[in-house]
């Protein structure tokens, strides 16, 4: 079993009866945590704030919070802060935030971690259909 501890920001999404996990993933201020805080108040379970232990089993990716964050989240202004939480997601998605100009029709991305090719959605989380549009990728099979 493989092993990695990254930059990231984790969620998941129950879909149907299916929990579909993604990492949101960019440098520090770049506005993961915001994204994560407002998909968290549409109904997404936060995993890991800005750092997430990633795992291979049966063929999967999956993560989990260290310890240490587990259960918490810093909102920026507020401090650290407990929201609704998931222990474990399956990963199927990564998000790639970024400053500059989203391609209107982007080819598709994918990101690769511990062998596993992720499909990845890049998106300007500080554009209001941000959100939006992760819901929208997290939602199609």
């Amino acid at each position: 079993m493989s092993k990695l501890v990254i930059h990231a920001t984790t969620l998941s999404l129950l879909v149907g009866s299916e929990w579909r996990g993604v990492l949101i993933l960019g440098p520090s201020g770049s506005g993961k945590s915001d994204l994560a805080l407002r998909a968290i108040d549409a109904g997404c379970a936060l995993v890991s704030d800005d750092y997430s232990h990633l795992w291979t089993s049966g063929g999967a990716l999956y993560a989990t919070a260290p310890q240490t964050i587990a259960g918490r989240m810093e909102v920026r202004g507020l401090g650290i802060m407990s929201v609704r939480t998931r222990p474990v997601t399956r990963i199927g998605l990564a998000v790639l935030v970024q400053s500059d100009p989203i391609e209107r029709l982007p080819a598709h991305d994918v990101t690769t971690i511990l062998g596993h090719n992720i499909p990845t959605l890049r998106l300007n989380p500080r554009e209001a259909s941000s959100l939006n549009k992760l819901l929208l990728r997290l939602k199609v099979p």
